[in-house]
């Protein structure tokens, strides 16, 4: 089991910035693969970002490549999502989500494939 519990969202003014910190417990950190995912009002939850075990595979949806960046600290057993230049389109409820397989190079950017997912935490990007 992991527990997965996300901090760090709010408002802020298009092309500003906020990190998401995602804290998860019960597994051994670095055995586990992470992602974020993020869900709009009426639209399907979709990949955002995702890290393998030691933070060395990281990948990017397309639409944020360039503004976010997914990072952990297995020592703190926290994964980050930088986001930066906020667009009105950012706005939603953004998701960390655990892998229980300890991937070298490849990533999960499917939701059925995470099975630990935390509480959400809201963005919202004001124009």
């Amino acid at each position: 089991q992991v527990q997965l519990v996300e901090s760090g969202g709010g408002l802020v003014q298009v092309g500003g910035s906020l990190r998401l910190s995602c804290a998860a417990s019960g597994r051994t950190f670095s055995d586990t693969t992470e992602a974020w995912f993020r869900q709009a009002p009426g639209k399907e939850r979709e990949f955002v970002a995702g890290i393998n075990w030691s933070g060395g595979i990281t990948y990017h949806a397309d639409f944020v490549k360039g503004r976010f960046t997914i990072s952990r600290d297995n020592a703190k057993n926290t994964v980050y999502l930088q986001m930066n230049s906020l667009k009105p389109e950012d706005t939603a409820v953004y998701y960390c989500a655990a892998h229980s397989t300890r991937y070298t190079i490849y990533v999960p950017r499917s939701v059925t494939e995470y099975a630990y997912w935390g509480q959400g935490t809201q963005v919202t990007v004001s124009s």
